[in-house]
């Protein structure tokens, strides 16, 4: 089937023909012929790199009207977002950020990209162009399954269903174990494929040699590469890593190596390093030119020590460098300037960095019980970025073990299926937040209506309403007791549910009803305070569940205790009071920097003296701000004025 076959203008396919896209894959084959072109709803569930993103194009560009498209990421958004601009004659919108408004400017382009908290937040304070969508297409939908994630995109979906029954739905996902009961319950057609562009072997090391699933075979000298094997005979994971990416340079490819942690992807990277690669691939003006990109970012420890790795032919990417050193490396990989990426799985999220060969150096992590393996799906996503397309003839996805750990990786990542995906709506704290908006936003008044608006999620589908009903009741029961909602009457059956005041602003605000009931309970404080100072203001929204957690190592532990103790009459909790002890400290730590940070402290001397990294200063700044907003209408709106917050706001 050809690209100029199908209902698209002349202009649109000329688009697609000067990127050399003239022919559909069979996955896309099999999208158009479910109907993706005519308003069918449709699930395609095939591996990266096999088109998905053009299925997501075929749907937005022949609906009946304004399009929508749902990503988990905001690097992926931005990527997305220059992709659909490219098309002539498509106006897109893009909106990730700003949780308190409505997005109207939103309205009247033919394609809007955002998040689903961005979706869902929208929809809460009152969004009228959510109503005006033909098609919503939403990626990797099997993050469902995501405990933080998922459940906004549930129920954002179902949402979105109900207030539109005529809307077309296409979801995306990677291959899972159940991509049936995700069509069944979008009462979609489901187009499930293996096939892929570039074909992907997979095999697992052990020492220098490679075992893949089609029969062949793999020797790379790790003698060469390292410090050749220990005492007890085992060769160290991080030469035979080193060992494999440097095989895959020798023969002109790039490579992706995933680690289990941040530091171990810097550490990796610096060593490999020292092993030539921008000359093994003749690209050392071109990394040089990266570094110089990074080095304009900033001056901070880690954007040296990345420049340092680009000037080598390699990079690291993580979670803690700013945005702009993860483009540097990601435009970079692509160009072909960079010989290898260290990473934590965090790049393996949709982001459009394919390589010939990518090596998984660690499948086990830490976790609340101790090191625990990482999902099939996980590492799945991480194998699937092997093989670029008119580049490799094929791709190779290495996992390296030992020979204790060699069948069980065999078993589990190479012969083993990915894992199904559930739903984790019924989690306490996800559902009060579902709940509260339900109340807020006046689609529910009784527990009965609660359970109607959540009749369209996945997790109704697969377990019954009737499954959610306790919970739902342990959650009104929650918010009342928070004072977020109330019961208009003292009946038993009859009462009916509204937000109070301040369950009406949290929700509204995007916070999480714990957060609102922190802030109020901390604003109050706050204004009973002799001083409230901005580390108060910054303490109070630190503190609650929206704030992400700052590691606090042992060395410093100690300190911020006497910083906690020095200033206890500033802060709004009494050290005696939090039964987390150590996320309070953490909390405080987060205040400090971020008082720090708005007096005068630069990023370099932040990201030194408490560990972070710039990428971590980043996001606590923006998520510092949003929640400061929360706190001035949450004051606001209970009549408590606490000057320090509008200060600290201002001066962020």
């Amino acid at each position: 089937m050809r690209v100029r076959d199908l209902p698209l203008s002349q202009s649109v396919v000329d688009h697609f023909a000067e990127r050399g896209v003239r022919e559909l894959y069979p996955p896309q084959r099999a999208a158009v012929e479910a109907g993706v072109c005519e308003g069918a709803d449709v699930v395609a569930a095939v591996p990266t790199a096999s088109g998905k993103t053009f299925v997501a194009q075929l749907a937005l560009l022949t609906a009946a009207g304004p399009g929508l498209y749902v990503c988990p990421l905001r690097a992926l958004a931005r990527e997305k977002y220059e992709t659909f601009a490219a098309l002539p004659g498509v106006d897109v919108g893009i909106s990730t950020g700003d949780f308190d408004a409505t997005g109207e400017a939103l309205a009247g382009n033919d394609v809007v990209v955002a998040t689903s908290e961005k979706v869902d937040s929208a929809i809460r304070n009152g969004a009228s162009w959510v109503d005006e969508l033909a098609c919503v297409v939403v990626d990797e939908v099997h993050l469902l399954g995501a405990e933080r994630r998922g459940p906004t995109l549930e129920v954002t979906l179902a949402t979105l269903r109900r207030r539109n029954p005529d809307l077309q739905t296409v979801a995306l996902s990677a291959t899972v174990d159940n991509p049936d009961a995700i069509a069944d319950w979008l009462d979609a057609a489901l187009v499930e494929s293996d096939w892929r562009p570039v074909d992907l072997r997979t095999g697992v090391a052990v020492g220098g040699e490679v075992a893949f699933d089609d029969g062949t075979k793999l020797t790379v000298d790790v003698d060469s590469a390292g410090t050749g094997a220990d005492a007890d005979g085992e060769t160290d994971p991080t030469d035979v890593t080193a060992a494999l990416v440097g095989d895959a340079v020798a023969q002109g490819g790039q490579c992706l190596a995933f680690v289990r942690s941040r530091r171990e992807a810097v550490a990796l990277a610096e060593r490999l390093a020292d092993d030539g690669l921008a000359a093994a691939l003749g690209i050392e003006d071109a990394a040089d030119a990266a570094a110089e990109e990074v080095t304009e970012v900033d001056g901070t420890i880690t954007g040296r020590q990345l420049a340092d790795c680009l000037r080598a032919g390699v990079a690291f990417h993580h979670a803690g460098l700013r945005s702009g050193h993860r483009s540097v490396v990601e435009a970079a990989f692509r160009e072909r300037d960079v010989a290898c990426i260290c990473a934590t799985p965090t790049l393996a999220a949709g982001i459009n960095v394919p390589a010939r060969r990518v090596v998984v150096r660690d499948q086990r992590r830490y976790g609340e019980g101790g090191m625990a393996w990482v999902p099939t799906l996980e590492v799945h996503q991480m194998c699937g970025r092997a093989g670029r397309p008119g580049l490799d003839p094929h791709g190779e996805a290495v996992l390296v073990a030992d020979a204790d750990t060699r069948a069980e990786v065999r078993e589990r990542y190479v012969d083993g299926d990915p894992e199904a995906v559930e739903s984790q709506l019924a989690d306490p704290g996800a559902l009060r937040t579902h709940v509260l908006a339900a109340i807020a936003t006046g689609f529910a008044a009784t527990e009965t209506e609660i359970l109607d608006v959540f009749e369209g999620t996945f997790y109704a589908r697969e377990t019954g309403a009737g499954g959610l009903a306790d919970a739902v009741a342990v959650a009104v029961d929650d918010l009342v007791a928070a004072g977020m909602v109330a019961r208009e009457t003292g009946g038993v059956e009859d009462y009916r549910l509204v937000a109070t005041a301040v369950g009406e602003t949290t929700s509204k605000q995007y916070v999480r009803p714990e957060t609102g009931e922190r802030i109020v309970a901390g604003l109050r404080a706050a204004a009973g305070l002799s001083d409230a100072t901005t580390l108060t203001a910054f303490e109070v929204i630190c503190d609650t569940p929206d704030m992400r957690d700052t590691y606090l190592g042992n060395e410093e532990r100690a300190d911020i205790y006497r910083f906690a103790r020095r200033n206890a009459a500033t802060l709004t909790t009494d050290m005696t009071e939090p039964d987390d002890f150590e996320g309070w400290l953490e909390s405080v730590k987060t205040a400090r920097i971020l008082d720090e940070w708005i007096g005068g402290a630069t990023v370099e001397e932040l990201v030194e003296r408490y560990r972070i990294g710039p990428g971590d200063l980043d996001s606590r700044v923006e998520r510092a701000e949003w929640l400061l907003s929360a706190a001035e209408a949450l004051g606001e709106t209970i009549g408590v004025s606490v000057p320090a917050v509008s200060r600290a706001r201002s001066r962020l």
